[in-house]
């Protein structure tokens, strides 16, 4: 096993419950959210034997590489190398898999892959299962679905009621088998006390499948059904179920948590009165009151559009020596956060909606002093936060719950638009790849799938699947941030100019248009069903975008027309590594999505080496052209 030694930086979805439209609460939807979260490091599995399981089975073996066979059900082709473990079963090899180290609490990150049709499970102490299942196209995932908590088992309750306390996801975030898929799960193990009688039970605080928020407080009065153990126990080793269907993981890191947390003890607030966006030195300032305070808030700030400053002095109780990271957030503010005499955040004159510093530090075990200053230097409500994680210490919050008002909307607040039975077109700013695009359509379709698209550099940036599209951002209050959010599960797209002319072959892509003078968008057509083709002209070539629906998979059927067009290159993908597998299909980082041509496609793809990335394109020459592909997910 080794640690890594670096911060982790990872962005995830978050879920928050929704209504149906900024009228009609009774409606409850799913919408999501984008933060950015940092970790101290996980310890990290190696793969490069399986030393790191215990009385490993034959059907378990390590590979350099997988390759699901997708004509063919609960098939895997594996190729040598290390990093990746696969499970290959038959009828005489069929085993678990067990890591050599027992767990309590723990937080779990892994890549797993499915091929058709595959079954298997992942079993925190070898009792509690997190469902595997290509679950792809499930319309209504019930607990024996890819990211469900698979039930319990009692044959005493009767035929027919066998089963119970199974869950299913919250949604059917299950991408398409072959393609990677990613796990983060917080698990807590059932407590005991000095008698051995249980005080809790064991808890899935939070399921986490490619991005998406699937399981949360999730309680388990005892193992489900095929674990390893009857029993419950404080600890026990981490299962990967061997006798379903073949499974191949990758990328698997843990930490694990003990009952510790950080405490605030003796604590003061100075409250200041200051318009200014700096700090300036306190004690020029006039102070309005001085208390001591068990709690720290912005809203002990007094009047609800006053400006002030807050600054709380206390000590930090630390339970064990070691690294702590300490997450201070501040919603249009400034602020600082000092431990000893060390400055870990400075967020000073921060104006910001969502500001965030980071800071670690290495800190012993007892008391040390430390001062937080909040500088509310607007009118309105503002808000922050405080979060630690350390030493076996999971994340967690130093403010007060009324410091905050960022977890989420109120149901009330939540503004979706809905898809009914036609399509649904819905203008917006978008967030893609840190950068918020301007001039942005949004194209929601009964089947549900759904996509955005940049009006200015021509370019698809996401799909998605599920709901269609949150406007609370655009409609509640001023509209601040101005953004449309996809409201299901997402994969993001290179987002640059689809057409370009390249100077010369090893030429870099255009990121965006402001270089092009010969490239004019032509607005966009609708068809009989309201489907949009977006039209532009890059030069003398025509070019016409249309992206439909598939009707029975999660994919998108796109088709590309091009008239009088002089040489011009179309960039389809783009990604670290783009793989053209066994059955034609291009496979884009692995994990992200699948490309398909038609065999017999007049204009072939070709991968192209730049700028240490890759990317797919299809060269095209003079004349009239159709391109035809799929997108799937």
């Amino acid at each position: 096993m080794k640690m890594i030694n670096s911060v982790r930086f990872i962005v995830v979805i978050i879920f928050f419950t929704s209504c149906s439209d900024k009228k009609d609460s009774s409606k409850a939807e799913t919408t999501t959210k984008q933060v950015v979260h940092h970790f101290l490091p996980f310890t990290a599995v190696e793969l490069n034997d399986t030393s790191s399981f215990t009385d490993v089975p034959k059907n378990w073996k390590i590979y350099g590489d997988v390759y699901a066979d997708r004509s063919k059900k609960n098939t895997l082709i594996a190729s040598d190398g290390t990093g990746i473990l696969v499970n290959q079963p038959d009828e005489v090899n069929n085993g678990h898999l067990f890591t050599d180290f027992e767990h309590g609490d723990m937080e779990l990150e892994i890549d797993v892959l499915m091929p058709k049709g595959s079954n298997s499970g992942l079993y925190f102490q070898g009792r509690y299962e997190v469902q595997l299942l290509d679950s792809w196209g499930v319309e209504n995932p019930q607990h024996s679905d890819i990211g469900g908590i698979y039930h319990r088992w009692d044959d005493s309750r009767g035929e027919g009621k066998e089963g119970y306390e199974g869950y299913a996801p919250r949604i059917n975030a299950a991408k398409a088998p072959g393609l990677w898929q990613h796990f983060k799960i917080i698990f807590h193990a059932p407590k005991f006390d000095g008698s051995g009688n249980k005080t809790d039970n064991a808890e899935f605080e939070e399921v986490w499948l490619n991005g998406v928020l699937v399981q949360k407080n999730i309680q388990l009065t005892g193992p489900t059904r095929a674990s390893a153990f009857d029993d419950e126990k404080a600890k026990g080793p981490f299962m990967v179920q061997g006798d379903h269907g073949a499974v191949a993981l990758k990328n698997m890191e843990y930490k694990l948590y003990g009952a510790e947390k950080v405490h605030l003890s003796d604590m003061t607030l100075k409250e200041y009165e200051s318009d200014s966006v700096r700090l300036t030195n306190l004690d020029s300032l006039e102070l309005i009151r001085e208390i001591a305070t068990d709690t720290i808030s912005a809203a002990m700030a007094s009047g609800e559009r006053t400006k002030r400053i807050l600054s709380y002095t206390g000590k930090m109780i630390i339970p064990e020596s070691g690294d702590y990271l300490f997450d201070y957030r501040i919603n249009e503010g400034g602020g600082v956060f000092i431990i000893n005499t060390d400055t870990l955040v400075n967020l000073d004159g921060n104006y910001r909606l969502d500001s965030l510093g980071v800071g670690i530090k290495r800190l012993s075990e007892g008391k040390v002093p430390f001062k937080l200053i909040y500088n509310k230097h607007r009118g309105w409500r503002q808000d922050f936060s405080l979060e630690v994680e350390g030493p076996g210490i999971q994340k967690q919050a130093l403010h007060a719950p009324s410091s905050i008002n960022r977890t989420g909307f109120l149901p009330e607040d939540i503004m979706m638009v809905d898809v009914t039975d036609g399509v649904e077109l819905q203008r917006s700013f978008w967030m893609h790849d840190g950068k918020k695009r301007t001039h942005c359509i949004s194209v929601g379709t009964p089947q549900g799938i759904h996509y955005a698209y940049d009006l200015v550099n021509g370019a698809l940036l996401q799909v998605w699947n599920g709901n269609f599209f949150d406007a609370t951002e655009m409609w509640l209050n001023r509209g601040e941030k101005q953004l449309g959010l996809p409201a299901g599960f997402t994969v993001s797209f290179h987002g640059n100019p689809e057409f370009a002319s390249l100077s010369e072959e090893n030429a870099p892509w255009p990121e965006d248009v402001s270089g092009f003078n010969d490239f004019k968008s032509k607005g966009y057509t609708l068809d009989s069903n309201g489907l949009p083709s977006f039209n532009y002209k890059k030069g003398n070539t025509a070019i016409s975008d249309k992206l439909t629906p598939s009707e029975d998979m999660r994919s998108l059927n796109r088709t590309i027309t091009l008239n009088g067009a002089t040489p011009i290159i179309h960039k389809i993908a783009e990604g670290t590594h783009i793989t053209k597998l066994p059955d034609g299909t291009f496979i884009v980082n692995d994990e992200s999505y699948f490309i398909n041509f038609s065999q017999d496609a007049a204009l072939k793809p070709e991968i192209r080496k730049n700028n240490g990335n890759n990317q797919l394109i299809v060269n095209i020459p003079e004349g009239d052209h159709t391109l035809d592909y799929s997108i799937t997910w």
